[in-house]
Formats: C-alpha cells, structure tokens, sequence
C-alpha cells in the first residue's frame, strides 16, 4: 500500500452508504484494500458473510407478520420472519427485508422454506423421475447420480423458498438466502424465514 494514500472522510462515507456496514470497519476495509472501494465492498461482504454464519445458530424467536397483497386482490402472502429481538424486528432494514421475501413468495410461488422442509417422499419421487428422464436420454449408468444431483438444483430452486433466485437481482446469481445473510451482515442479529402461505384466487 502507498504510504501517501491517505483514505478521506467521504470514502469512508460512501462505503458506509453502499454497504451499510460501521464506520470503522469501512475505514479498515478501504486501508487493507489501499481505497479501492470495489475491494474494499468484496471485503466486508466477505466478512459479514462469516459474520452471519456465526450468528446462524443463535435463536430467533422475535420478529413479525408481513401480509402482501398484490394488486388486484387475487394474490397474497402472509410470512412470518423470525429474529432476536424486538428492537431489530421494528427496524426498517429488518422490515425491508420482509417486505422483499414477501414479494418473492408472491411473484416466485415456492412451495417450502428450504431444502430440508420438503417430504422426503416427494423428495424420492422427483429423484425417480429425473433418473428415468436421464435413463431415456441415453445417458450412462455411471453418471446418473452427477446428472440427478445437477437436475435437483433446479427442482430445489423452483420449490425452496431459500434456494430461489432473489427477484430483484437481474444476474440471476443472488439467491434468497444470500440476500438474508446480507441483512444478518448488515443487521447483526440471526434472520430467519419460520413460515409462509400465499394464496391466489382459483389456485389449489
């Protein structure tokens, strides 16, 4: 790093805006990354990651309800969002953050939270179909456990709430979970998604 940088008050402003992280750990992240500001967003993104994950297992027995009603009537979505305390839950990133999951639920129709919420014999049966799908295709015994373990990523991602590409993001890489992490990240509490139902008009 060159001794003459010196990292001023609006870099460490503008990190703070992009990322929402403190102040100090902008000013540290634009050091260690001699003030390139992309560096320095990879690297709290990569810190809050391990942050969020430590928080994981922390219990999340506060939160709200958040109703969605899509306009028109038809369509709406009731979720329930879990966090540590009431204080964070009455925060507006936290109620932010609902609000999005609601619309993804709403716009995405999955069916479950995450991978480990869906019945194991629907589970099977999925894996059945898509080994007689690869077995037609001619693809060799050898290889369909690779091929099924593929194919399943995209039933994960139709049916997982979690596993679901996040709405917004017009990469298509960010998935739901990703963008919960971010907010543990940014929040400092465990988020979690404890239920959800949608309801559209004429839909079983």
């Amino acid at each position: 790093m060159s001794q003459t940088l010196k990292i001023t008050g609006e870099m460490v402003a503008r990190l703070r805006e992009k990322t929402g992280c403190g102040m100090m750990d902008c000013k540290h992240a634009l050091i260690e990354t001699a003030g390139d500001e992309e560096k320095a967003v990879a690297k709290l993104r990569e810190k809050g990651i391990a942050t969020a994950l430590k928080k994981s297992s922390r219990t999340a027995k506060e939160g709200l309800i958040f109703s969605y009603i899509h306009p028109g009537n038809k369509l709406g979505v009731l979720l329930e969002l879990n966090c540590e305390t009431d204080f964070v839950a009455k925060t507006e990133d936290f109620q932010d953050l609902g609000k999005e999951i609601s619309m993804q639920i709403a716009a995405a129709s999955p069916a479950v939270v995450g991978i480990e919420n869906i019945p194991a014999d629907e589970l099977s049966k999925e894996k059945e179909i898509l080994k007689a799908q690869a077995l037609k295709e001619g693809k060799p015994e050898k290889i369909l456990d690779k091929i099924i373990t593929g194919r399943l990523d995209k039933f994960y991602e139709r049916i997982c709430l979690l596993e679901q590409p996040y709405i917004r993001d017009t990469s298509g890489k960010k998935k739901v979970k990703e963008l919960i992490t971010d907010a543990v990240a940014k929040i400092g509490e465990n988020i979690s998604v404890k239920k959800f139902a949608r309801f559209k008009i004429g839909e079983e």
